[in-house]
């Protein structure tokens, strides 16, 4: 069986269209940082768009990842297997019960393997999704696999902040910034004297501090929704722009209604968490674009003229953002509320 931080030939053929799936779902993707090019890492970035947080951080880098991952979403078999394919591994949570907790001790030795081999490690330290420009407090389960791997080799912990232009919106933008890294082999040292409880309190102080530093960050507070609409006003509708692409827009959505109405319909009726709407739509593109584009090739062929049927299959590849930028403009600002925090 293949370990989790071993090269896997289907993975690596995948992953580009992955990837392209997710720079799509975006008007544009923002990263800047780096991670340690030496040791273990460990990234932690805040979690408050469900899987697009993790496709995020994927697409930032060419070189493999292994995630963390709620343990409740593995409980199908089939799933368990495709997450383990896309290297995602299950984590118990403490409120889980601590018999289910024990159940970690797997994961944990995989995910030390990664490590060992110089395979980074997400892990969501918050332990549920929000979709706000907080911070909830972290879970101790960072701090305790940082400490463990540095009692091996050299381990870097790294802050890392994803913010979004919008939670709810498709094809709104994205900025993903890695802090400077916490050297963790040195807080060790440093903190010699202290306790576990103690150090593992004090790691995620600091490391919640630079996380909040690499965000737009508000505090959680009576006043947060007055307090963001400070740092980012609502956007003005382009009326113009809206007029000029109207006769692109109506092609593009013939083009794509299969897929922009399979979405639309699971989020309206199906997916009653917001937070989770985008990770909808980007998974009917994931899987509806392949299965789309040679029908209307093949049609293109038969029934248009060659210089059109030639076009037809790139412009079909630019329609499903096209629906939803023009869709976005039209609606205005956001007015989805803030989702429920995941349980």
């Amino acid at each position: 069986m293949r370990k989790i931080w071993e090269p896997d030939r289907a993975y690596a053929w995948l992953r580009p269209y992955v990837d392209y799936c997710t720079r799509l779902s975006y008007k544009k993707i923002d990263s800047s940082g780096a991670l340690p090019a030496d040791g273990a890492v460990i990234i932690s970035p805040n979690h408050t768009n469900t899987l697009m947080d993790a496709l995020v951080v994927l697409q930032s880098r060419k070189d493999p990842t292994v995630f963390g991952a709620r343990a409740d979403i593995f409980r199908s078999r089939t799933a368990a297997r495709i997450l383990g394919f896309l290297r995602i591994l299950p984590l118990v949570r403490s409120r889980d019960g601590l018999r289910e907790v024990t159940r970690n001790r797997e994961s944990f030795l995989q995910i030390d393997e990664a490590l060992a081999h110089h395979v980074p490690f997400c892990i969501f330290s918050e332990g549920r999704h929000r979709p706000m420009h907080s911070l909830l407090p972290l879970q101790k389960g960072v701090a305790r696999l940082a400490l463990a791997s540095a009692a091996s080799r050299q381990t870097w912990l790294v802050p890392a902040g994803i913010d979004y232009g919008d939670f709810f919106r498709y094809r709104s933008t994205c900025t993903l910034k890695y802090g400077e890294p916490i050297d963790v082999n040195r807080f060790v040292a440093d903190h010699a004297g202290l306790v576990p409880a103690e150090m593992i309190r004090q790691l995620l102080g600091e490391l919640s501090q630079r996380m909040k530093d690499q965000i737009r960050y508000v505090p959680d507070d009576g006043d947060y929704d007055r307090n963001w609409s400070q740092v980012q006003p609502p956007p003005r509708r382009r009326l113009g722009w809206l007029a000029a692409l109207f006769p692109l827009f109506v092609p593009a959505a013939a083009l794509t209604l299969p897929m922009w109405g399979t979405a639309e319909y699971l989020c309206r009726f199906k997916v009653s968490d917001p937070a989770f709407w985008n990770t909808t739509r980007y998974m009917v593109r994931l899987i509806g674009t392949p299965l789309l584009l040679p029908v209307w090739a093949v049609l293109g062929f038969c029934f248009l003229p060659a210089w059109a049927a030639a076009v037809l299959p790139v412009f079909f590849l630019c329609s499903y953002s096209l629906f939803y930028d023009w869709l976005n403009e039209a609606r205005g600002p956001s007015d989805a509320k803030k989702a429920p925090t995941s349980p």
